[in-house]
């Protein structure tokens, strides 16, 4: 399966013929850029170009895939201005994450130093 399908809960996706929720929320935001997209409209609504300079090395089409993906998702949304903006479902997945932000930088002061 490619990646044009936006991954729905209920329909089968990458790696899961159940369509259990997590499994299309975990095939969503492991597309390339997904998360980071989302990271950067943490703080409030940006437009295409804004979000483009943050996110380094991203290529236009595919910042427009992913956020044509989120939006359908409902993640995210364009705002009066024209500027997208997370929505609520798109908010609570930044309070869903934090226990696993948490971890990480747990993770990140235990984790040893290799050779």
């Amino acid at each position: 399966m490619g990646e044009s399908r936006v991954p729905m809960p209920g329909e089968p996706v990458r790696g899961s013929s159940s369509g259990r929720p997590v499994m299309a929320a975990m095939d969503l935001l492991g597309r390339r850029w997904a998360l980071r997209v989302l990271w950067e409209l943490r703080s409030g609504p940006l437009g295409a170009r804004a979000l483009k300079e943050r996110c380094d090395e991203m290529s236009s089409s595919v910042l427009y895939d992913r956020l044509r993906e989120l939006a359908e998702a409902g993640l995210i949304e364009k705002d009066d201005r024209g500027d997208y903006a997370l929505t609520v479902v798109g908010e609570g997945l930044g309070a869903a994450l934090a226990p696993l932000d948490e971890w990480a930088e747990r993770w990140a002061r235990g984790k040893p130093t290799r050779p």
